[in-house]
């Protein structure tokens, strides 16, 4: 993730106002120890807000902030002078899946199947998710879905794609969403249900592009042009 970073530099003086000019770059490192701290804070807080806001609900939990000021409380010095003080945001979720998903949302990717040679979509007909994880075939059998809605039998699409499908299933009269059950035992339709002779529970699909949906770049760009104020508001704490 983007990093914001503050350099500053002043000449070496020497002679009776040393100890002055010391204490005042002791003050300006200071300074930009908390202006960069709180604008990896502002960054992270503004990515977070453009994630719920563009429909990625709490993604944005994946993400965190530190800075130089929060790690160890000390600026990098330069041999030749001067020195920088930094904030970032990074992904400090360990899951592989969160941090595929941040990456996606944040960069744009195309995403392949990992095992076999389908992506398997499932349809509103099943529900979207099995306990805490995306609805898939596997997840689907080992979640005991095919007692509470059939078993899945794969079939060819029109358009040669293959699809998996539960047959002699019910759906909602109402017409719900994620509403697919089994049949009773005598092979009728439970209450407030109507049969269907098959359900498309999964579309295969060989591989589907993601756009980016959160500019972090402009995020962070944003942040750092207000720098030079979070500067001026920290030396004013000083």
């Amino acid at each position: 993730m983007p990093r914001i970073s503050a350099r500053l530099e002043r000449p070496r003086l020497n002679g009776p106002f040393d100890q002055y000019y010391r204490h005042a770059e002791q003050r300006m490192e200071r300074g930009a120890l908390i202006a960069t701290d709180q604008g990896g804070k502002i960054a992270l807080r503004n990515i977070r807000t453009a994630m719920q806001g563009a429909g990625l609900g709490r993604l944005g939990n994946g993400l965190g902030a530190q800075s130089d000021l929060s790690e160890t409380g000390q600026v990098h010095r330069y041999a030749g002078g001067g020195f920088s003080a930094s904030g970032v945001v990074f992904v400090r979720s360990g899951s592989p899946r969160t941090r595929g998903t941040i990456d996606a949302y944040t960069l744009g990717a195309e995403i392949q199947p990992v095992r076999g040679r389908w992506l398997w979509i499932p349809t509103d007909e099943i529900p979207r998710l099995a306990g805490r994880r995306k609805m898939t075939p596997d997840l689907y059998t080992k979640n005991g879905f095919e007692q509470k809605i059939g078993p899945l039998v794969r079939v060819r699409s029109v358009n040669g794609y293959p699809l998996l499908v539960v047959k002699n299933a019910s759906v909602s009269l109402a017409g719900k969403k994620r509403s697919a059950r089994a049949l009773t035992k005598s092979g009728r339709a439970r209450k407030g249900q109507v049969e269907k002779e098959f359900i498309v529970a999964f579309v295969g699909i060989p591989r589907t592009a993601r756009a980016a949906r959160v500019d972090v770049i402009a995020l962070v760009q944003a942040v750092q042009r207000d720098l030079p104020t979070l500067y001026a508001q920290a030396m004013g704490r000083n």
